[in-house]
């Protein structure tokens, strides 16, 4: 089998079977033929990492969705946190006597009237 300058080049690079096909619009299964009649097999996966440019959708911890928090953000973040990890201020204790007494005013008066 004849395999494409381009594609056997890239394999050499350690480049992956998706990569390559992306890359160069052509079949997986074309570079995958290309690879096993080099008699290359797949590289590390973090060496293949290294060597693509992009990502090719094929690694589990790579989101695109999530994007770098910039450094005003980051800011607004530590401001927001050190407010709430910041202790919370001291109670005022209010005297409460008039309002007990009040209360036991009014409990007195209610067995009174239960007992009569």
């Amino acid at each position: 089998m004849n395999v494409r300058p381009d594609i056997a080049a890239l394999i050499y690079d350690g480049h992956t079977d998706t990569h390559i096909a992306r890359r160069l619009g052509c079949h997986r299964s074309t570079v995958h033929r290309a690879r096993q009649v080099l008699e290359r097999k797949l590289q590390d996966p973090l060496q293949r990492l290294y060597t693509e440019g992009l990502p090719t959708g094929r690694v589990r911890d790579y989101d695109r969705r999530r994007q770098p928090t910039s450094a005003a953000q980051a800011a607004a973040n530590r401001r927001a946190l050190e407010e709430a990890l910041r202790p919370a201020p001291k109670a005022t204790v209010r005297d409460l006597t008039a309002y007990s007494e009040l209360h036991a005013r009014r409990a007195h008066n209610r067995t009174r009237k239960e007992v009569a």
